[in-house]
């Protein structure tokens, strides 16, 4: 057996397929991490916000008299100040067409609010001071005239006549009338079903709680015109060209983002919020930088909010159990203002199917503007939410028509021969193996082994249920993508991607996917994201995509490279270029051993080598690749939870997953992805609940009053991985960040259901708190 070289077996430990432990973690774990509260600019002053303590209201004045008189006040700004200064509202990146084929509502946002307030929370003006008591202390005393109108904060409510309406140019509050689908397929198919399961089902409002609040910097450089902000946020490269477009009205080139490390964001860091605006211009005017960080009790107010749907949902059934069609209709609250509304509408359509063969399929949905904090992203975007309402229907049938309910499953699998599979989603399958991921997860779960624990539990006045979540998401939002590779003087190589690692550990796997490619050492390999000086394009971080378009952009940009490092070998080496191959990170002529390795080359070429100016004169790509098309991971949850027959309280014992993530770059990223996604999921399943009273005040502002799990309520998870590889896109990758939520919801809520049957409970909306579970223990719907 010939001798392993050494990038063999640096493969074997750094490659694709590898666990290899992030590359943050030892510098994050010294409290060396970088993030943008940390930054501190010369010269910076402190930036408070006035917000809104009235849900709905005219603004009748503003006085900043007392404010401006208080020590250490730079200025306060006001909407009329970004007017003046030709500052422009937000606006929506994305319209919908409704089922007319009209565009959607998108009335702008200002950054300071306008004539109107229309959520709790709102900022109204910005006040900047030396410090940042003096900016909170003068925040105080700014004085806002409001006379109080009515509030409406359910979009059912929303859309009824008479109701309390939000903008002057959109009737009802109707944002976007959304349907798609062949409703007249489907009207068929339930006028011959056999049976149909109807639910009424809501998929709870949810606050964001990112480790880490928002915080921003704006500086303006008055010689170059140049805007610059640090930001925390999802992709540069996107928060730049909605800056510069609809705030700024400059072009892209005039604005420059900076991001470090970013304590998590699950979707909801990727918008331009309308804080930065105020920043910006007060940056312009003091001739400073001036430094916004958010607190706790201000981001449960302005930070955006996920999920919100009221749906019913229904399921059409031949006798023998088969899916003939699927509806949901119901309500998407957008709150105040609009963001892409993907989630109740696009997203639901994509991620309804699931992994069953149902002919046909229809949404229905009402968004609607409510006083409430908007509603944008939320890990998952409406792919854990299509899983749940299927997965809830199929329980529910299966229990009406007394068929097995993991019988039912596979009975609607679309089976791996199926592929390529045209779902009535307009989604092209090109991979799966449905009814072997349920068999894997039943079996590692011990499914018939369930009734003993079910009496065990009894002994302890337990009532004990399971659950399964079956789950496919679409994931990897097509876009183009950035993958540079540059080779630096002190012999490190930089990678560079448009994407951006606010947690989920990129440095990591781009590494072990370019090292393999290339054979640069794993450990030279760094990673820039959060410069948009430094990039080309960029899509961000969202929708499962980066493992699947980074990396995809990144082995493209590797080919390249290693094309140029044929010719520039060629003539280092004295040979044709036709004649060099490439092979575990060597340049050789074919047929000889004479070579040299892909970084002695790049050290030959800062060394100063000389090379003829029709061959490449650097190793260093810079390239955009025109990304695959959309990945379809999918999987298998099964959850056991336990429940206290007098307190109503759940816990959840057992959790088991079987995953088809494709080819997994890093198993034990992948792993945490899942462990992180599972959490939220029980999280929202059990614990989160935002509440609004009548007149639009939060009643949930803190966590005195908010639950989020804690790592007491998570069981210990078994993972297990039944990879398919995709089929349209080099690696076989297939997105994993959200999957977890798709699994958990589902896997958790049916098992609690699962366990309450024995009492004649057939639903119950998330989330499942002791209170809800205990009156349906007692037979109490109050």
């Amino acid at each position: 057996m010939d001798a392993l070289s050494d990038t063999d077996l640096a493969l074997m430990k750094f490659g694709v397929g590898q666990p290899v432990s992030r590359k943050e973690d030892p510098m994050l774990l010294r409290g060396e991490g970088r993030y943008t509260d940390d930054i501190n600019l010369p010269g910076q002053a402190y930036a408070v916000m006035v917000r809104s303590r009235i849900a709905h209201g005219r603004i009748r004045s503003i006085d900043a008299t007392a404010a401006l008189a208080m020590p250490g006040v730079l200025r306060v700004l006001t909407h009329a100040d970004l007017e003046a200064a030709g500052f422009g509202p937000l606006m929506c990146a994305l319209n919908i067409p409704d089922r007319h084929g009209k565009p959607m509502k998108t009335p702008p946002r200002p950054c300071l609010a306008k004539d109107k307030v229309r959520f709790v929370g709102e900022p109204v003006a910005c006040v900047v001071a030396e410090t940042v008591s003096q900016a909170k202390d003068a925040a105080e005393l700014v004085e806002l005239g409001i006379d109080e109108l009515p509030a409406v904060t359910d979009p059912a409510e929303a859309f009824r006549p008479g109701a309390p309406q939000l903008h002057d140019d959109v009737p009802g509050n109707l944002a976007l009338d959304f349907h798609y689908g062949d409703a007249e397929a489907v009207k068929a198919a339930f006028a011959k079903a056999a049976h149909v399961t109807r639910l009424e089902i809501v998929s709870n409002r949810i606050v964001v709680n990112p480790m880490e609040p928002r915080s921003a910097i704006g500086s303006h450089d008055a010689e170059t015109g140049r805007w610059t902000l640090h930001v925390g946020c999802q992709g540069v490269m996107g928060l730049r060209g909605g800056l510069a477009r609809d705030v700024l009205k400059v072009p892209p080139e005039k604005v420059h983002v900076l991001t470090g490390n970013v304590g998590g964001s699950f979707g909801m860091k990727s918008q331009v919020f309308p804080e930065y605006g105020p920043l910006l211009l007060a940056s312009k005017l003091l001739g400073r930088p001036v430094k916004w960080t958010d607190e706790r009790s201000e981001s449960f107010l302005s930070d955006h909010h996920g999920r919100d749907h009221q749906r019913v949902a229904e399921l059409a059934l031949d006798k023998d159990g088969n899916f003939l069609a699927v509806r949901l209709s119901g309500y998407g609250n957008a709150g105040a203002y609009i963001y892409p509304p993907m989630p109740a509408t696009t997203n639901a359509v994509k991620n309804l199917i699931d992994v069953y063969k149902t002919p046909v399929m229809e949404v229905n949905s009402r968004v609607m503007f409510t006083n409430t904090t908007p509603v944008a992203a939320y890990r998952g975007a409406g792919r854990p939410e299509g899983n749940y309402f299927m997965e809830r229907l199929i329980d529910m049938a299966a229990r009406e028509m007394s068929i097995d309910r993991a019988e039912l499953r596979r009975r609607n699998h679309i089976q791996p021969q199926q592929m390529p599979y045209k779902a009535p989603s307009g989604m092209n399958y090109d991979s799966g193996d449905f009814t072997a991921i349920l068999d894997q997860a039943l079996a590692v779960a011990d499914w018939q082994g369930f009734e003993m624990r079910k009496r065990e539990s009894a002994r302890r006045n337990r009532l004990r249920g399971r659950g399964i979540g079956s789950y496919l998401e679409v994931t990897g939002p097509p876009s183009k993508e950035y993958g540079g590779i540059r080779f630096e003087e002190d012999g490190t190589v930089t990678m560079l991607s448009g994407t951006l690692d606010y947690g989920q550990g990129h440095a990591t796997p781009f590494a072990q996917v370019v090292s393999e490619r290339t054979g640069i050492p794993f450990d030279r390999l760094r990673l820039l994201q959060g410069d948009s000086d430094q990039l080309k394009v960029g899509g961000g971080t969202g929708g499962s995509r980066s493992a699947l378009v980074g990396s995809q952009a990144f082995i493209e940009a590797a080919d390249k490279l290693i094309e140029q490092g044929k010719q520039i070998a060629a003539h280092v080496l004295e040979a044709s270029a036709t004649d060099i191959e490439f092979a575990h990170g060597r340049f050789t002529i074919a047929g000889t051993d004479r070579g040299l390795g892909v970084m002695e080359l790049a050290e030959k070429l800062r060394s100063g080598l000389k090379l003829p100016p029709d061959i490449p004169q650097s190793l260093d790509v810079s390239h955009v690749s025109d990304n695959p098309p959309f990945s379809f991971p999918n999987g298998c949850h099964i959850a056991e939870v336990e429940i206290d027959r007098d307190t109503g309280e759940i816990e959840v014992v057992r959790y088991f997953m079987v995953n088809d993530f494709g080819t997994i770059i890093n198993p034990m990223l992948v792993e945490g992805q899942a462990h992180g996604g599972v959490v939220q999921g029980i999280g929202q399943a059990i614990f989160e609940r935002t509440v609004y009273d009548a007149q639009g005040q939060p009643l949930t502002g803190s966590y005195m009053d908010y639950a989020l799990p804690r790592a007491s309520d998570a069981p210990s998870f078994t993972v297990q991985s039944h990879p398919v590889p995709c089929r349209t896109n080099t690696l076989g990758v297939k997105g994993c960040g959200e999957a977890g939520c798709a699994g958990a919801l589902p896997s958790v809520v049916n098992a609690v259901i699962d366990a309450l049957s024995e009492v004649g409970v057939t639903h119950i909306d998330m989330p499942l708190t002791p209170e809800k579970v205990w009156r349906a223990l007692n037979g109490s719907k109050g």
